[in-house]
């Protein structure tokens, strides 16, 4: 007989090419009340499994890491957990939803700075928490500046000390803002070894494993044919927009209704429009370098299937 308490788990499937991660891949389904709201299920990656997955690298003598964006279907609900700056959208005739928020330095600053505050012996008095707009140079020294800390949401002004001109927690901007000078993403697997360039300091207590969790309730939807969640890795979004995405995808789709292998073909078309080609869909020149990942999930069948169709 199960606990009450207890998280149900879901091992994930087992892929004949890499059966070591898929046994590390475990979800749990958790039930939570929040004061008055209706209970929510909520889909969070077992935090244990992320320590496994460092003792299988250790173990193997690999390094290494990854973000994770993941959809499970289950009971009427889509749920949808996101642990890095992958993204996931939902695309409707007249609705384009996010469906997941990037994890970067950037939009985690908060909780990154204050995890130094806390624990400062973590930048081995080699970097600053503090963000200033730009590299503070020693012609700065005892100037005033615009600087934001843990607790604040905008900016003050502070003059210039000596530790600030230690190389910044968090640097740039944008997808140009860096981890300890390192990682673009605040959120992912593995990475237990990753240590800053020539140092003894490392990234991994900065990142955290546990995605945050979109539930979307699928029986409340009036599904149609062309309704489908886009998953798809940062490169896809370096270049196009939710708004470009969901245009492709609405073009793409009614004029190819018989073709049974339309959505894999449609997730091929969308990584080729990140090529540079003149189709009018990015800006002139923006290009896509990174390797890129795309699923186009049909929702219509999710919808039949948990209405007993």
């Amino acid at each position: 007989m199960e606990d009450e308490g207890l998280p149900r788990i879901i091992n994930a499937e087992k892929s004949e090419f890499n059966e070591d991660q898929a046994a590390c891949g475990q979800l749990a389904i958790r039930r939570c009340e929040f004061g008055a709201d209706e209970d929510q299920e909520w889909l969070t990656l077992c935090p244990e499994e992320d320590e496994v997955i460092g003792r299988e690298l250790e173990a193997s003598g690999q390094v290494g890491g990854c973000t994770a964006l993941v959809a499970v279907s289950l009971q009427g609900k889509l749920y949808v957990a996101n642990a890095g700056d992958s993204r996931a959208i939902l695309v409707r005739k007249d609705e384009v939803r996010p469906l997941s928020s990037e994890f970067t330095p950037e939009t985690e600053r908060q909780r990154i700075q204050q995890l130094a505050f806390v624990y400062p012996e973590l930048l081995a008095g080699e970097f600053t928490r503090l963000e200033f707009p730009r590299r503070l140079k020693g012609d700065d020294l005892g100037q005033k500046v615009l600087f934001r800390d843990h607790h604040m949401r905008g900016w003050s002004y502070k003059c210039v000390e000596k530790s600030d001109l230690k190389y910044p927690l968090i640097h740039g901007q944008g997808r140009q803002a860096r981890l300890l000078g390192t990682l673009a993403v605040s959120r992912g697997l593995g990475d237990h070894q990753l240590r800053v360039l020539d140092t003894d300091i490392q990234l991994k207590p900065f990142l955290l494993s546990v995605p945050q969790v979109t539930v979307l309730d699928v029986d409340q939807l009036e599904l149609q044919e062309e309704d489908v969640v886009v998953m798809a890795t940062d490169g896809l979004w370096d270049v196009l927009s939710n708004e470009q995405v969901a245009r492709l995808v609405r073009s793409f789709l009614p004029g190819n209704r018989e073709d049974p292998h339309r959505f894999s073909e449609l997730a091929q078309m969308l990584i080729h429009s990140t090529q540079g080609k003149n189709d009018g869909l990015t800006e002139e020149g923006q290009v896509s370098y990174d390797d890129i990942s795309v699923f186009v999930i049909p929702l219509h069948s999710q919808g039949q299937r948990s209405s007993g169709h």
